[in-house]
């Protein structure tokens, strides 16, 4: 399951009268003027050191792994979200974030220093299992699963019982036995405190209160180094219902449970660690959703949130037809002070200078416009730094191809036939890859064909010169 989907529109311009008369020069020299060198609003680096940038890459479901986010970073990209956990997956134990339901989640945890700041994103159902999921990603685990599962489960039988209807289970299958949690008190109405070093009396009421477990307190700070720079909670994806429960974009056809999921996110999450969410325009273009964005949108940043990014299409639209800048112009409009980050149609360096030029927001969010194309990050720093954006060289596009399936088979090697696993994995990103190439359809039919490393450097050799590529530059 995904928040990605192949049904989707070619890349295409966004609903934006007047745009054609915006210059992304003269917006990025507005921008120096206004910000200084970075270019970018302080508040950004304030809550987050290193978002020294104007854009960032989005989660994408299925792509943003730690491979994806370092090599975005090594060619300029200062900030990265990672795709959307499910609540309930992170709640059924395992190892760190070995997998999820949304997809292959060993790789979404913070790759290492060099993998800052990053945002971790979460999506579910419930506020309980959204504020013990939230809180197990910022503390990175360290409490043990059943821990967490007390907090979730311990204040609402009807909720365990449904988890045990589902057949809760753990990453790679395996079901969550119920007599162990059982016998540890989950779901028995125990006092949390008693299991594996939750701070006694906290967990989260049905209305998603969070009266015990302060923030910041307990086992929480000593993980804070390795952890998330920030929590984003999402209320965008355009993912089903499961069993016509609301999760991701559902969300905002529900103003008062979205409300609540926001409460009980920001209220677990320690108090060092920033919250952000994540939302689509409306669910559908008429007024009452029209409505209900704007009352989650405004208790976000009443809860605390420290900003919202908001993605132009409605989620009916998934990813089909136009975003709309003209929402996200007129939303920054009425709301001036607030941190803003617009997402949607953004496709090309000119395209991140532009969203802001028109709409106004703080930072622009890239998706699909950054699947095969780091360069999109180094163009807009050398814009930035007064340098014309360039296409990149052949020698570039192999140091960045060697580089991505290096970095992939760093992220697999603990698994069984981590080289095939790796290979099928850059199969995804061969198409766009592909594109920079002047061959780029005979190049996209051989790396979609290759099945481990020696495959991979021989399309490489065959259709990428060697020569200078270690010192190329990015």
């Amino acid at each position: 399951m995904s928040c990605q989907t192949n049904n989707a529109t070619a890349p295409s311009p966004a609903v934006a009268p007047g745009r054609e008369r915006i210059d992304p020069r003269r917006v990025v020299e507005w921008l120096v003027n206004r910000h200084g060198p970075v270019a970018t609003d302080p508040r950004l680096a304030q809550v987050a050191p290193g978002f020294d940038a104007p854009f960032f890459q989005a989660g994408l479901a299925g792509y943003s792994d730690a491979a994806m986010r370092i090599v975005a970073r090594r060619h300029g990209c200062p900030f990265c979200v990672t795709e959307a956990l499910l609540d309930r997956t992170l709640l059924a134990g395992g190892r760190g974030f070995t997998k999820a339901d949304l997809g292959e989640l060993h790789d979404n945890i913070p790759g290492g220093p060099e993998d800052h700041p990053l945002a971790g994103q979460i999506m579910g159902s419930h506020p309980l299992e959204m504020a013990a999921g939230a809180l197990k990603m910022a503390e990175q685990g360290i409490r043990g699963d059943r821990a967490y599962r007390a907090i979730a489960y311990d204040h609402d039988p009807e909720l365990w019982a449904d988890v045990i209807e589902s057949h809760l289970r753990n990453p790679g299958g395996e079901q969550v036995r119920v007599e162990d949690d059982a016998r540890s008190g989950v779901g028995r109405g125990v006092d949390p405190g008693d299991i594996d070093g939750v701070s006694s009396g906290g967990g989260v009421d049905g209305e998603g209160s969070w009266p015990g477990l302060a923030a910041g307190d307990g086992p929480a700070a000593a993980g804070a180094g390795a952890s998330f720079q920030v929590i984003d909670v999402n209320l965008a994806c355009p993912v089903k219902k499961i069993k016509n429960k609301a999760r991701g974009g559902h969300w905002l056809t529900d103003p008062a449970g979205a409300i609540r999921i926001l409460e009980a996110v920001r209220d677990a999450v320690p108090s060092h660690i920033p919250c952000s969410v994540k939302l689509r325009r409306a669910y559908d273009d008429t007024p009452e959703m029209a409505d209900h964005f704007e009352r989650i949108f405004d208790a976000a940043y009443r809860i605390g949130y420290c900003w919202a990014t908001v993605h132009a299409r409605t989620v009916e639209q998934k990813y089909i037809g136009p975003s709309r800048w003209t929402f996200l112009r007129d939303l920054v409009a009425r709301h001036p002070d607030r941190i803003v980050f617009g997402s949607g149609d953004v496709w090309d360096v000119n395209d991140i200078f532009a969203m802001i030029g028109y709409t106004g927001v703080q930072a622009v969010s890239v998706a699909r416009g950054c699947i095969g194309n780091p360069w999109i990050f180094r163009q807009a720093r050398d814009m930035i730094a007064g340098r014309p954006p360039r296409p990149p060289t052949m020698a570039q596009q192999r140091v960045a191809l060697e580089e991505h399936f290096r970095l992939s088979l760093a992220v697999t090697r603990k698994f069984k036939k981590a080289e095939e696993q790796s290979s099928k994995m850059m199969r995804k990103f061969a198409i766009r890859f592909a594109a920079h190439h002047p061959r780029s359809q005979a190049v996209r039919d051989r790396m979609i064909a290759v099945r481990n490393a020696a495959e991979w450097l021989g399309v490489l050799d065959e259709h990428y010169p060697a020569e200078d590529a270690a010192s190329s530059g990015r």
